[in-house]
């Protein structure tokens, strides 16, 4: 049974590896999205540099990427512990490991020479499994942060520490807290790691604004 969680995170690595902003970016203007703009491999750089539609199947498939990771780890972690009764193999932790391991896919895509994006919106779709409350607050943190301030990375972290924080709060209590504590607190700093240059030009005032590339 440890040997099918193990092929479940492994395979939730895999599908994070899809990078959905290299491949629309190629799709719509035949260019690879990380030599272009920012050369962030992300939702942001592609509405920028492709368009909005590009831009947008990116965010969605991102999201349902890592919605996928973490429904597919929950359910073959609920199989083994009905089967079991393992304590490790508690479905909310299937999918905070897939979690993981899908973002880890994403910020360094196997298929796409480990160059990949920041995470943010795979969050999304990785939150809706693991903490449904944290990511609908977080989401609307984001959208007003955007609508204030019209800068993404700062409304993406703005939302990040707002989605982790809730996730501990609001945390599943039918397993222990302190895995899905860590878990969420290991994703968050992957997605404030991946912005250490955009924090860098907040902090200097030159952190550039939305400017989406229309067609």
């Amino acid at each position: 049974m440890l040997i099918s969680a193990i092929i479940t995170v492994i395979a939730a690595y895999l599908l994070g590896s899809i990078n959905f902003a290299v491949i629309f970016s190629a799709v719509f203007v035949k260019k690879d999205v990380r030599d272009m703009g920012s050369g962030n491999a992300g939702t942001t750089n592609v509405m920028r540099t492709a368009g909005f539609l590009p831009g947008l199947l990116t965010f969605i498939c991102d999201a349902l990427k890592g919605f996928a990771a973490c429904m597919i780890g929950k359910l073959i972690f609920d199989y083994i512990y009905t089967a079991t009764g393992a304590e490790w193999a508690l479905p909310i932790y299937g999918a905070y490991l897939c979690g993981v391991a899908c973002m880890l896919g994403h910020i360094f895509p196997l298929f796409f020479q480990f160059r990949g994006g920041k995470g943010v919106a795979t969050s999304v779709g990785i939150f809706a499994v693991c903490c449904p409350i944290a990511i609908v607050i977080g989401l609307a943190v984001f959208a007003v942060m955007t609508l204030i301030t019209k800068i993404v990375s700062l409304s993406s972290l703005t939302a990040t520490v707002t989605v982790v924080v809730l996730s501990v709060v609001f945390y599943n209590e039918n397993a222990a807290l302190w895995p899905q504590a860590v878990l969420s607190i290991i994703m968050g700093a992957m997605v404030f790691l991946k912005h250490k240059e955009n924090i860098k030009r907040l902090v200097s005032g030159e952190e550039s604004k939305i400017n989406i590339r229309r067609h």
